[in-house]
Formats: C-alpha cells, sequence, structure tokens
C-alpha cells in the first residue's frame, strides 16, 4: 500500500515536473516577440530623431538663405543709393589725368560722394559709362550715381598729354615694357618686376574681377597679365608716370572691350574668358586683317573639335622666348605648355596681346571645313582639308616636309 501511495503521489509530481517543463518551452517560442518589437521602437525612434534633425538643418538653411539674400541685396542698394539724400554738403574733389575708372571710384568714395567703389565701377560698367574727364569738381553726398557721372563727364581736359604711347596688337609683355621705357619713361625692369609680384598681381585681380581670375597665377605662366594689356594708345600726363597708373589704363580698355562684347562672350560656353584671351592672342598671331583672322580661327575650330593638335609656330616660339625667322624641326619639340606640337588644345595662356578684330574672329569664326594652312615667306596663307594637300603645300612653299 505504502508503495502504491507512494506511486500515486509521485504521480502528480512527475505532472507537476512536466508542467513545469512546458512553458519553459513556451518562453523559448515567444521571446523573439517583444526583441523584435523593442528593435522596431528603437528604429522608429532613431528615424524621428533623424527626420527631426534634417528638418531643422533646412529651416536654418533656408533662414541662412534669407539673410544672406538680404544682406546681399542692402549691400547692392546702400551701394547704388545715395551717400545722403538730403545732404547740402558741396565737397571739392579733384581727378588726376589718367586715372582708371578703379582710381576715380576710390577717390569718390574717399571723398564720401558714394558709398561703395566696387559698386560704382560694375554701376558705370553695366551703363556702358566712359570718357571720364580729369578736373576739378564740386559734388554732394545727395547725389545719385548717374547724376555724379554726368558730372565726370563734363569735365575739360586741363593738359595735353606729355606722352602718347602705342602698344601694337601682338605684343608680348617683354615688349611692352620695352616700348613704355622708350615712349612713356617708364623703366622697363620696374615694369617686368610689377609683371611677376604675385601680390599686386593679386590686388589687379581683386580691382578687375569680370576679366581677371587665379588662373592667371598658374605657376606655369610666364607673365599673368600676358594678353590683357590691351592693344590701343594711351595718354601719359607725368613727367615719371607709376607703372602701376599706366598698367590700370590698359585693363580699364580690356574691361571695356569685355563688357562691349559680354553677350558673345557669356554664350561661348565651351570656354572660359582666359582661355578666349588665349584663342585670341593665336589668330591675333597668325592672320593679318579680318578675312584671315576669321578663316583662321574657323579653322583652329575644327581642329580642336577633331581632337587635333593646334599646331602653331607662334606657340612655339614663344615657348622659345625668342624670335626666329624659321621654326626649325628640333624647335617644335620643346616641352612647354605653350607649345601646341606638343599639348592638345588651347596653350596654358595668351602669347601676345591683341587687337578687338581678333576677339571678334574667335565669337564669329569662318564656317569652313579646313583642318590646315600654310603662313608661307611670301605674306600669303594656304588652306587644305587634308593632310596630303597640305604636305604638298607646306613643301612647295615653306619648303618643309611633314
Amino acid at each position: 500500500m505504502t508503495n502504491q501511495n507512494d506511486e500515486q503521489e509521485n504521480k502528480p509530481n512527475n505532472l507537476k515536473e512536466k508542467n513545469e517543463q512546458d512553458p519553459v518551452v513556451s518562453n523559448e517560442e515567444t521571446t523573439d516577440q517583444p526583441s523584435f518589437k523593442a528593435n522596431f521602437l528603437v528604429r522608429a525612434k532613431e528615424a524621428s530623431v533623424v527626420r527631426k534633425i534634417v528638418f531643422v538643418a533646412i529651416i536654418l538653411l533656408i533662414v541662412g538663405m534669407f539673410f544672406a539674400g538680404r544682406f546681399i541685396y542692402d549691400y547692392i542698394t546702400d551701394g547704388l543709393n545715395p551717400v545722403d539724400p538730403d545732404s547740402n554738403e558741396q565737397i571739392s574733389i579733384e581727378i588726376p589725368l589718367g586715372s582708371s575708372s578703379a582710381n576715380i571710384a576710390e577717390i569718390l568714395e574717399e571723398n564720401g560722394i558714394i558709398n561703395n567703389s566696387l559698386m560704382y565701377r560694375i554701376y558705370i560698367k553695366v551703363n556702358n559709362v566712359t570718357g571720364f574727364q580729369a578736373g576739378e569738381y564740386t559734388l554732394s553726398p545727395s547725389m545719385s550715381l548717374d547724376e555724379v557721372s554726368s558730372e565726370l563727364l563734363s569735365g575739360v581736359i586741363m593738359e595735353e598729354a606729355l606722352y602718347n604711347v602705342t602698344i601694337p596688337e601682338g605684343r608680348t609683355i617683354e615688349q611692352i615694357a620695352e616700348l613704355l621705357e622708350n615712349g612713356a619713361n617708364i623703366d622697363q625692369e620696374e615694369f617686368l618686376d610689377l609683371m611677376q609680384d604675385e601680390e599686386y598681381i593679386q590686388s589687379l585681380i581683386n580691382l578687375y574681377p569680370s576679366i581677371l581670375s587665379d588662373v592667371i597665377l598658374d605657376d606655369d605662366i610666364r607673365y599673368p597679365l600676358e594678353g590683357y594689356l590691351f592693344a590701343a594708345t594711351y595718354p601719359i600726363y607725368s613727367e615719371k608716370p607709376a607703372a602701376d597708373n599706366v598698367i590700370r589704363q590698359m585693363l580699364d580698355r580690356t574691361e571695356q572691350v569685355y563688357q562691349t562684347h559680354f553677350a558673345e562672350i557669356d554664350a561661348l560656353e565651351q570656354f572660359s574668358f582666359h582661355e578666349i584671351m588665349t584663342f585670341s592672342s593665336l589668330v591675333e598671331r597668325e592672320a593679318r586683317d579680318e578675312e584671315e583672322r576669321r578663316l583662321i580661327s574657323g579653322v583652329f575650330y575644327n581642329r580642336l573639335e577633331e581632337g587635333m593638335r593646334l599646331e602653331t609656330d607662334p606657340t612655339v616660339l614663344y615657348a622659345l622666348g625668342e624670335h626666329k625667322d624659321r621654326v626649325l624641326f628640333s624647335d617644335l619639340e620643346i616641352d612647354s605648355p605653350y607649345n601646341t606640337y606638343v599639348v592638345f588644345g588651347l596653350p596654358i595662356g595668351p602669347i601676345s596681346n591683341f587687337g578687338e578684330s581678333s576677339l571678334e574672329a574667335v565669337l564669329n569664326p569662318t564656317d569652313t571645313n579646313y583642318l590646315f594652312f600654310v603662313a608661307a615667306p611670301d605674306g600669303n596663307i594656304y588652306y587644305s582639308e587634308t593632310f596630303e594637300e597640305h604636305r604638298r603645300k607646306a613643301n612647295e612653299y615653306l619648303d618643309r616636309d611633314i
């Protein structure tokens, strides 16, 4: 009996133990559910935080753009408005002979006639205001920019220029330096030192941002302002003129030409302004008249589109740094970023200055199928569509077997 009772007593215990084990299995099956839910909630919370951060960042960006836009608007508006519309003050100023537009703007700002010299320079460029006269003026802070400009155009030149120095087309910086020394009493070495003074060049980049950029400071460029000193005749009013004043006159002229052709230059998206200046210098050195310039420009465009080297001799001479009546085969191999027999595309920078007609030829080239030309010693240029034809003409007119 006792054993039976023990067995009966043990049965519930066994069942109890079995029942106690069953929930353990059940728990293993259900623990994944709360874990998945917890992970989901964590990810949802993280996503919410990210959305809030993105939202705040967007708001801050919008606010920043608003204030930046407002600052720019206020800066422009302030620069274009009179210094004091209610002022009755009359201020006497003097515009020296030979002053550049940058010089004049600085004088006006320093004397409280305008708010901002940079904005005034932009104003006269946009409105194509040129021909300011040297002289003494009485101006007021209440005057608008248009009124100030009108006054400066009405002056009378007080004296004739002491020098009138002509810078022809197709001249290099070194040739211009010689012309200035001989024709305007400007020390050649002083001028060339300025042409390689990086701090000075940077100051000009800041003064003429529409035509000059940091690209001209490339270490491989011989003279940063090569090509940018426009070909023209410049009046000099001082017995011993500062080189900087003459340089600014030249850059003013370049800037005026740029403004005249701004729409066409802006439409030529395949080239930067520096590249357009470079292209124009090549056309200038290869051609003699307007028709030739446009046709040679068309040939250069065709070669560039075909992926051909330009192979123009004036770039070899510039790379050599010397004048030669005849370019030799050995010369064509000179390793230089200016040598278009070596580099593809345009050289690194202009090889000379140029006339306005060369710029116009780059902007409006002749449509042609020619890919080659030979500039013969007799002064004529012979064009070809094929290399075979070009080779025959080179042998005939240049005595050069290519």
